[in-house]
């Protein structure tokens, strides 16, 4: 009787398979992976249309990678959407029965009309405008935490500028120079927005 029960489950199983399988091939799939110029790739909007109709949406993962399933067969456009990064589509994708498409080198730059800027510039405590010193910075993720953004060499006004995703965080600008001490601000972004900042640079105790 145990094995009439096994025997029974396992046709079960085996049909199932089969009809999965049936089903698979008259659909077909959009699989890839987003990298963007700055942020996170998470959470990108992917958005399969035809003829200016939405069919179906995901969204990309941490790693900006996503899949969508179950598509009828034929020509579909894909757009990738996140707030402040540039939109990108990709138009006559012809989607198989029974194939998955895989996209690739998809990379989102950065909106210029959605983002933050961050202009600063670097004083001598003279008030005179230090060129040629660098500019690190940072975002702070926590209080024992933070990550390498990026880094500016001051111009010949003492003036700096970082282009910023709009997403709301706090970033730490680090200057450092010969002579001087090692001064730090803090700046909140919440918003796209230009954030300006003044850093003024100290002789060293002697």
């Amino acid at each position: 009787m145990r094995l009439i029960k096994a025997s029974s489950v396992t046709v079960l199983l085996l049909l199932l398979a089969v009809a999965c399988l049936a089903q698979d091939k008259t659909s077909g799939a959009i699989k890839g992976k987003v990298r963007v110029e700055q942020g996170s790739p998470g959470g990108v909007a992917v958005i399969l249309t035809q003829n200016d109709r939405e069919v179906t949406r995901a969204a990309t993962d941490k790693r900006g990678d996503f899949v969508i399933a179950h598509i009828v067969p034929g020509l579909y456009t894909v757009t990738f959407r996140k707030p402040g990064l540039a939109v990108g589509s990709i138009a006559s994708l012809d989607v198989k029965a029974g194939k998955t498409r895989a996209l690739h080198d998809l990379v989102l730059g950065i909106d210029d009309g959605s983002i933050a800027f961050l202009r600063g510039s670097v004083f001598a405590e003279s008030g005179r405008s230090v060129p040629g010193v660098r500019v690190d910075l940072v975002k702070v993720i926590d209080e024992n935490s933070v990550q390498k953004i990026d880094a500016r060499v001051t111009g010949e006004t003492g003036e700096f500028v970082f282009r910023l995703s709009p997403e709301k965080a706090k970033y730490r600008l680090t200057v450092k120079a010969d002579g001087a001490q090692p001064v730090s601000k803090d700046v909140e972004v919440d918003s796209a927005a230009v954030y300006r900042v003044a850093l003024t640079l100290k002789p060293m105790p002697k």
